[in-house]
């Protein structure tokens, strides 16, 4: 039975929804949610990340980025750099925030509605007020609530996988500008040697000493290692502006120094006995989906408890209609004012849709996002297993190249010189063995540099996000005469 309030009880509901609004102001956290972000920038980079969300939080990136661009760049620094300064981090952090303001506003208890009219004719006027509350938002409350906090985790974790993402492709960057810059050099240095054999190959032919054969021989070899300079310099250079997009530099901040070479591969690799472990405990991504899959099945729980009711509204009202009649005893016109109080319920009725739908849709969604979790923890260990093959083999290949392949070189170079000085041989096995020189030197550059980025896909592997693993990096096993790690 529908219960008749009076107006004494109208206004005390008001007082208690005002009263209710007023205590359940929506609350944010200090960081806006960068918490999780934080934390895995400490542990994978052994630094803070900071969402720019004031004038004094710019200020001191700036102040920091040019302190850290005063200095020749380092790994760490362009890192840090990259965290402090890439805008598509930031534009990460914002959507945070909106994920925050999302799970704020769910936390809050249903908007009453309170309506008002009037109705004014000759003979009278009618003023009516109503509140309503939707008692079915109130009862689900709770479980909405707690579907948003998970929602707001996920997007934690999704800001969290961006940060380390951009820390990855960072050192990535940096590893092929200094590898690329140090291939120049090396190449660089070649070209003067080729240079100074090619002048002296032409000297001889003007005067007879050398055939017409020998030094075009000789110049198609200069010729030849001047492209190879030229064609160095010019991914050095695209390789820079590549490591300047990450770090999201302009201006005069474009002029940083970057060190001549890459540091050394270690003499020993790491060794991961927990290697799958790790990666299952630690993936971001997985942690991504765990919270994902958590808030869905919250879903589907909350729309099976609803799934025959979907509105479900309380209303009381209070209405004063005045009229305005002639007497004719007197033949003055009296006005007379009736007031009514009462309440009323809405329920929709499930004739057609009984719910099924939105169970079988919420189901749906759940099954799916349990199977890519699966998938996920899959490919995850697989990719745990592959980075780390190459890994190993990307270091091996290093430490093959420089300690075989050009200490044999540098015994072929000392050699071929030695029979120069002595007029053994002319100057076009020269030019050759320096052409040879410059192939093998770019090759342990690049196993040098194709090392670091292993060593940087294992950890992306492990922490993740991992990018896509194109296979073994460098020539393979077969130069090295061993077997599979």
């Amino acid at each position: 039975m529908t219960r008749v309030l009076s107006p004494a009880h109208l206004h005390l509901a008001a007082a208690a929804g005002l009263s209710v609004l007023l205590s359940s102001c929506a609350s944010f956290s200090p960081d806006g949610g960068v918490t999780v972000a934080a934390q895995a920038a400490r542990h994978e980079f052994g630094m803070d990340v900071v969402a720019l969300r004031s004038d004094e939080d710019v200020d001191w990136a700036k102040s920091r980025m040019a302190q850290l661009l005063r200095r020749p760049l380092t790994i760490d620094s362009a890192v840090e750099i990259a965290l402090l300064n890439n805008r598509g981090l930031q534009s990460a952090f914002n959507r945070l925030g909106v994920a925050e303001a999302i799970m704020a506003r769910e936390k809050l208890p249903p908007n009453p509605t309170f309506s008002f009219s009037r109705l004014a004719g000759p003979l009278g006027s009618e003023v009516e007020g109503a509140i309503v509350a939707n008692i079915l938002a109130l009862a689900t409350w709770p479980a909405r609530a707690e579907i948003a906090e998970d929602r707001f985790r996920a997007a934690q974790f999704e800001a969290a996988a961006e940060t380390l993402r951009l820390g990855y492709e960072a050192r990535r960057a940096y590893f092929r500008a200094v590898g690329a810059r140090e291939i120049a050099n090396s190449i660089g240095e070649v070209n003067q040697s080729t240079q100074a054999v090619a002048a002296l190959a032409r000297r001889l032919g003007e005067t007879g000493a050398a055939s017409r054969l020998d030094q075009a021989k000789d110049q198609l070899s200069s010729a030849e290692t001047a492209t190879r300079l030229a064609s160095a310099r010019l991914q050095a250079s695209n390789e820079r502006e590549r490591l300047i997009r990450v770090l999201g530099l302009w201006g005069m901040e474009v002029n940083f120094v970057l060190p001549n070479v890459l540091s050394p591969p270690p003499s020993r690799p790491r060794s991961l006995p927990y290697l799958e472990q790790d990666a299952i405990d630690r993936r971001i991504e997985l942690r991504t989906a765990h919270a994902e899959l958590s808030a869905l099945a919250k879903t589907l729980g909350l729309i099976e408890a609803t799934r025959f009711i979907n509105l479900f509204e309380l209303s009381g009202g209070h209405k004063v209609k005045t009229e305005s009649l002639p007497n004719p005893e007197s033949g003055l016109t009296e006005t007379t004012r009736f007031r009514f109080s009462g309440g009323a319920a809405a329920i929709q009725i499930p004739i057609f849709d009984f719910g099924e739908t939105k169970v079988r849709e919420a189901e749906q969604s759940w099954l799916e996002a349990v199977n890519r979790l699966t998938k996920k923890a899959v490919d995850v260990r697989s990719q745990a297993r592959q980075t780390y093959r190459n890994y190993r083999y990307a270091h091996e290949i290093a430490r093959f190249r420089k300690r075989e392949i050009l200490a044999l070189q540098a015994i072929v170079s000392e050699e071929m010189l030695r029979r120069y000085n002595g007029m053994l041989v002319d100057a076009f096995p020269l030019l050759e063995n320096a052409r040879k020189r410059v192939l093998l030197q770019a090759a342990a550059i690049e196993a040098k540099r194709d090392y670091w980025l292993a060593e940087t896909d294992l950890r992306a592997a492990i922490s993740g996000p991992a990018e896509a693993i194109v296979g073994m990096v460098g020539d393979g096993a077969a130069e090295l005469g061993v077997e599979r790690p």
